[in-house]
């Protein structure tokens, strides 16, 4: 296994990705999951799926197939030219591979805050009153989320890293 491994993960609008960005502008490698990992497939078996069988909501069956290669990140994980590698992003097939992470962070934030960020959304491709209404209900839920350090996301960015930095093992 690579020499440290980070999961940081969160629903959506937490600031996985800002997070992600900042850790890269000090130096750290990242690897952005929902950009080079995730594709829409099935959480146990990992085959590739198409589209949701007829008559299931689309929005909520792309949530909960949206996954990582387990293969890539065994491999990604196992790297040791990195002292340390931060997997940002979602995916519902994490218990595959959460043995592979020295810590897990789970950003969360204050629902004001969340629909604040989703706010700055309504134009972007894809991002609908029912996305919105299912990401508010996991942000109350939690499912979908691994169990780890939560990170209160709704202070600065560069902050909510000296948070997640000053926790590692």
């Amino acid at each position: 296994m690579g020499i440290r491994n980070y999961l940081i993960e969160g629903g959506s609008g937490t600031g996985k990705t800002s997070v992600a960005t900042e850790l890269e502008r000090r130096g750290y490698h990242v690897v952005h999951g929902d950009r080079v990992l995730a594709y829409v497939g099935d959480p146990e078996t990992g085959r590739a799926l198409a589209g949701p069988p007829e008559g299931v909501d689309r929005i909520a069956w792309g949530y909960a197939h949206w996954i990582w290669p387990v293969d890539k990140v065994r491999a990604i994980a196992a790297d040791t030219t990195h002292t340390a590698t931060f997997f940002c992003g979602g995916s519902r097939n994490f218990h595959k591979f959460l043995d592979l992470f020295d810590k897990v962070f789970v950003l969360d934030i204050d629902v004001e805050t969340l629909n604040r960020r989703l706010d700055g959304r309504p134009n972007e491709p894809g991002f609908e009153p029912a996305e919105r209404a299912l990401v508010l209900r996991y942000h109350r839920s939690r499912e979908h989320l691994p169990a780890g350090n939560n990170i209160d996301t709704a202070n600065a960015i560069p902050s909510v890293v000296d948070d997640i930095l000053a926790q590692l093992t």
